[in-house]
């Protein structure tokens, strides 16, 4: 096991706001206006906890004309999300 790079996941998803984006994209792929929607929070916040979560290669974005949309691609994200659900 990658000791480093388990923790940098674990690190990424350790903040309530971007667990929460992550349990969302894992529904559908969606962009930054809809999660804004979804928690009630300021697009600049959203945008910068998706660069986290992109910069440690949870999510990954798709350009849409204007719009960028999200998806997770982390497969051990599944799982951990699934772990604490319960």
């Amino acid at each position: 096991m990658n000791y480093e790079k388990e923790s940098e996941l674990l690190k990424a998803l350790g903040h309530p706001i971007r667990l929460r984006i992550v349990e969302d994209l894992l529904d559908d792929e969606c962009n930054v206006n809809k999660i804004v929607k979804i928690l009630n929070i300021p697009q600049s916040t959203v945008s910068q906890h998706l660069r986290v979560l992109k910069n440690r290669g949870i999510v990954i974005a798709r350009k849409e004309g204007v719009r960028t949309c999200y998806r997770v691609v982390e497969k051990k994200v599944h799982s951990i999300i699934k772990i604490l659900k319960g």
